[in-house]
């Protein structure tokens, strides 16, 4: 019989320790019982492994442990008040948030002709637009959409919901070119933010791969941002965007080295997260500055700490800030205004938009509009054949001849939808059709019918009144809206889910990922010097194998 030290859901010894017949279970089951919990929430580990019941044959003995070992013990959050209902409905908001994701991605990224009145564009920290292959530019598109819903998730404390939609991410991501995913730092931010769900769900069972993850997060960051984020600061202008998420990286580090044992390598990052830490913290002195100068608190305080805590330049930044925003509204405006447009023309036998650059070219030239958007469409957006059938007589004709008919066609469909409605109001349908040939909005030709006579059921007047401001509001829409020629727009849709992910896309900047709030980092770092200290280890003797030191879980 021997003595085991356990730390974490319950800190004591467990005396008469038989490793010679215990298993894993049956110490789960005395750690449980001491913790008030079931079993089945308890996660082992000892000596940086986690402890598997395997078989439920194998000895304590035979898993390497020994008299006075140190057991960490762990609760990991067991769903048992999860219905099946909740998990269906789980599994169907993931469903439906990677349906909506693909969707959305396919149409704006192979220059199809957007379904919405905006257009989702890959822009790099500057707010440049990056010119990427179809398949790399969808690959990246979903896994942004992802991550940012995860972000979302993440910010609402719903950490286990939040890695499933990570997960997604990472592989939407995979299937991009490894050299252009390489190129940003996305991959290395989703990789940080879910060993941050690790941590806040307390997960010790994920220490491992957490590791992994972290290398590849810091690798990426390297790669994207250079040794020592040199390229970013370069690219904006020396300031500190990136302090928040190197500080969180380093606690991290820190925290997955400590529960691996590694109690030096554990202190010198959380010295170097804290030193971060005080680098972030905004003094009431240097805010009230800038909020003198007419700025909301939470910009204020977000510009002092990417500015490092520089007045002057932080009222700037926010001056420039502002600007480019005002710049991306108008850019948005005129995106909405040409995708309208484009609308109109309808789309190319491959359901691409008629492409609006060239069709400004061909207009410059001499050509009318209406007429060199047809070429386009039929030339699927070759300038060269277009210009050919423009400049061949009969071929010109010929795509005149065919947008004169499209547009009686549609003509007479209008007429007719108008006939139907107003003669479904209780007037004779002769003398709708006559009146409506006359012409005249649907209100004209209502007061002209009403004064030949009344309805010859005076109750479909109500009606006729009801119709009546409906009517005038379709022929206003009627008058700023064309239907689109040959197109098709009869796939499947969740509006709803397509427009909750462009909304979160909307709120989000080129900054958003680096604007992190570090509160719970810093009261982590202290926690973790706080359990450094307890053991008497220092930066120059904390021993790299994990003895005499009190291990406890990954806290929250």
């Amino acid at each position: 019989m021997v003595k085991l030290r356990v730390a974490g859901t319950w800190s004591g010894a467990l005396d008469e320790v038989d490793l010679e017949n215990w298993t894993v279970p049956t110490l789960r089951e005395e750690v449980a019982k001491r913790s008030n919990v079931s079993p089945a929430s308890i996660n082992l580990i000892c000596a940086g492994k986690m402890l598997k019941d395997g078989d439920c044959t194998e000895k304590l003995s035979q898993l390497g442990i020994r008299a006075n070992s140190k057991i960490l013990a762990s609760r990991v959050a067991v769903d048992e008040g999860k219905s099946l209902k909740d998990e269906e409905e789980l599994n169907q908001r993931l469903a439906r948030v990677k349906a909506a994701v693909t969707a959305l991605s396919t149409r704006h990224a192979d220059g199809a002709l957007p379904l919405e009145d905006f257009n989702l564009e890959i822009e790099d920290q500057l707010g440049n637009k990056l010119h990427l292959s179809e398949s790399d530019r969808q690959a990246l598109m979903m896994g942004l959409m992802l991550h940012t819903n995860g972000k979302v998730l993440m910010k609402k404390g719903k950490f286990r919901d939040a890695l499933e939609v990570l997960n997604m991410a990472e592989e939407s991501f995979s299937l991009g070119d490894p050299k252009t995913v390489e190129r940003v730092d996305n991959i290395a931010m989703l990789q940080m933010d879910m060993v941050w769900c690790y941590f806040m769900l307390k997960d010790i069972a994920c220490l491992s791969v957490a590791g992994v993850r972290l290398d590849k997060a810091r690798d990426g960051f390297e790669r994207a941002h250079g040794k020592d984020a040199s390229r970013l600061k370069l690219l904006q202008a020396g300031n500190s965007s990136e302090l928040a998420v190197y500080l969180r990286l380093e606690l991290l580090e820190a925290v997955v080295a400590y529960h691996s044992g590694q109690l030096e390598k554990s202190r010198r990052y959380l010295i170097s997260a804290q030193t971060k830490f005080k680098r972030l913290q905004v003094s009431d002195e240097v805010l009230s500055v800038v909020l003198g100068m007419g700025f909301e608190e939470n910009e204020a305080k977000r510009a002092l700490r990417i500015n490092n805590q520089d007045a002057e330049r932080a009222v700037d930044f926010l001056v420039e800030e502002k600007a480019r925003k005002a710049l991306k509204r108008q850019e948005d405006l005129k995106r909405q205004a040409e995708i309208l447009e484009q609308k109109k023309y309808g789309v190319t036998p491959l359901k691409k938009a008629v492409d609006i650059q060239l069709l400004t070219g061909l207009v410059s030239i001499g050509f009318e509009k209406q007429l060199a958007a047809e070429a386009l469409r039929r030339n699927e957006n070759d300038t060269q054949k277009a210009l050919d059938d423009l400049t061949n007589p009969e071929t010109n004709a010929t795509i005149q001849n065919d947008i004169e008919t499209r547009k009686a066609k549609r003509q007479k469909q209008d007429t007719d939808s108008k006939i139907q409605l107003i003669a479904s109001m209780g007037f004779d349908m002769p003398a709708v059709a006559a009146a409506v040939q006359a012409g005249g909005t649907t209100e004209t030709i209502m007061r002209r019918l009403l004064q030949q006579g009344p309805l010859p059921d005076p109750a479909a007047a109500l009606q006729a009144a009801a119709a009546h401001a409906q009517a005038v509001a379709a022929d206003g829409a009627a008058a700023n809206a064309e239907p689109p020629a040959d197109a098709s727009f009869s796939e499947p849709r969740d509006v709803e889910m397509e427009d909750e992910i462009a909304n979160e896309l909307a709120r989000r900047d080129a900054l958003s990922d680096y604007d992190i709030d570090v509160t719970r980092e810093g009261e982590a770092i202290d926690e973790y010097l706080a359990l450094l200290d307890s053991t008497g280890s220092s930066s120059g003797s904390a021993s790299t194998s994990g003895r005499g030191h009190q291990e406890k879980e990954i806290r929250n």
